[in-house]
């Protein structure tokens, strides 16, 4: 099983390309169902979860081609076997984003209940719910989600109890080739929601109000081919922007998106970090010990969740006490545990963490991750501690971070994957 050995105490400097966003890949891979030609889809992030979903829709006969650029076209036309196996997708949550582009074209699907991060309630009800409100007849059997609509979905209206992301791109893309129109309100308004719903624009459907916490689709008869880059990935950004605020360096991102990391940006600017930002690229510097920092995670606009565990880790070395409450995820301060080995002072009561910042710095330690985000947190405490953390279980952080150790080095780091 592959660790990363992190020698701490250098400073990152330099720049870097970001890749495309997993959030959003995932949905787009999974809306080439409903096409029964060819999508092109650029910028795709290298990652096991990519892989995953990769591998899944060619198990239901989808051909995939792939070209010098690491561009993928995936021809759906042969696609004829609505299963999603279990052994595809026990490993990650977003599968469950093939059930209603299934429904919609094949009027049928069986999806195995899906795995993934271990961070809280994450219930599959919200997807079913909606797919009934669109006419589907649905059972659990044996671990699978059993859905039938004899004579197509129909439009409807949705409102999600609470806010979903995949919720909502599952519906919406359960909706684009139903019958009628179909309004969604309590929507998410992700950037990665956006980016999937200008993608199904690209193929000729009728949405409306992507962004807001209302959508409208109206059902069209077909989609027709398209050809789409995915967006960057604003966590991936997020990350290592914290990461150089934490060594006390500098760094310019390319292909950035300033406008949806707003909130990430005020927060890192009231750590002390000097932030500069152009349509392109976001430079930042860094020279002090960080601030501390209190935050709030929330849906989009707000502070996202998937940041939580990052700035957990740069509260831990800062120069004073601060708070963080996840609103989020139940089940999503595991990291906490292991930053406490690493000398971080920390204490939960319920759904808040309350740190005081420690000076004198982290010590390294080994560590082992718990889900994707929690990695990335143990990486970051790595790079700022005294000698060398070995991660374990980083399984979880090439999920979601592609080449992460790459990357980090070529910014100055120290750190070695190695097999055990």
């Amino acid at each position: 099983m592959d660790k990363l050995l992190i020698s701490g105490g250098r400073s990152l400097e330099g720049s870097l390309r970001a890749s495309g966003a997993k959030n959003s890949a995932l949905p787009i891979l999974a809306s080439s169902i409903l096409l029964k030609d060819k999508l092109i889809i650029r910028n795709i992030p290298h990652l096991n979860d990519i892989t995953t979903m990769i591998e899944l829709l060619s198990s239901m006969g989808a051909e995939m081609t792939v070209s010098e650029n690491m561009d993928l076209e995936i021809d759906s036309s042969k696609l004829e076997n609505p299963l999603a196996r279990y052994e595809l997708v026990k490993t990650m949550r977003a599968s469950i984003l093939v059930l209603g582009p299934l429904l919609s074209r094949y009027h049928e699907a069986e999806v195995a209940l899906p795995g993934g991060c271990a961070i809280g309630s994450r219930p599959v009800n919200l997807h079913i719910d909606c797919m009934r409100q669109l006419g589907a007849e649905i059972d659990i059997v044996d671990g699978y989600i059993k859905a039938k609509a004899k004579n197509g979905l129909s439009g409807g209206n949705i409102n999600f109890s609470t806010v979903t992301v995949t919720g909502t791109e599952n519906a919406v893309m359960a909706a684009v080739l139903a019958k009628g129109k179909t309004v969604i309100t309590n929507a998410a308004k992700e950037p990665e929601v956006v980016d999937l719903v200008m993608c199904l624009k690209e193929m000729g459907a009728k949405i409306l109000g992507a962004g807001s916490d209302r959508i409208e689709i109206e059902g069209v008869d077909s989609l027709q081919p398209c050809d789409y880059s995915v967006m960057a990935d604003r966590i991936e950004i997020g990350t290592y922007l914290t990461a150089v605020t934490m060594t006390k360096g500098n760094v310019v991102i390319k292909c950035s998106l300033p406008s949806v990391l707003e909130t990430i940006l005020e927060k890192l600017k009231l750590a002390g970090a000097n932030i500069e930002i152009n349509d392109e690229e976001i430079n930042l510097e860094m020279d002090k010990t960080p601030n501390p920092v209190d935050i709030t995670t929330a849906p989009f606009p707000l502070f996202p969740t998937d940041m939580q565990a990052q700035f957990i880790a740069l509260n831990s070395i800062s120069n004073g006490k601060s708070k963080v409450i996840e609103n989020v995820f139940e089940n999503r301060f595991m990291h906490v545990q292991e930053l406490i080995r690493m000398g971080g002072n920390i204490k939960l009561e319920g759904n808040t963490a309350f740190i005081e910042g420690n000076t004198n710095g982290l010590t390294a330690a080994p560590v082992m991750a718990t889900d994707l985000r929690a990695s990335a947190s143990l990486v970051l405490a790595g790079l700022v501690a005294k000698g060398q953390t070995k991660v374990d279980r980083i399984y979880h952080i090439d999920r979601g971070y592609e080449r992460i150790e790459e990357k980090l080095n070529l910014l100055g780091a120290n750190i070695e994957r190695v097999s055990e």
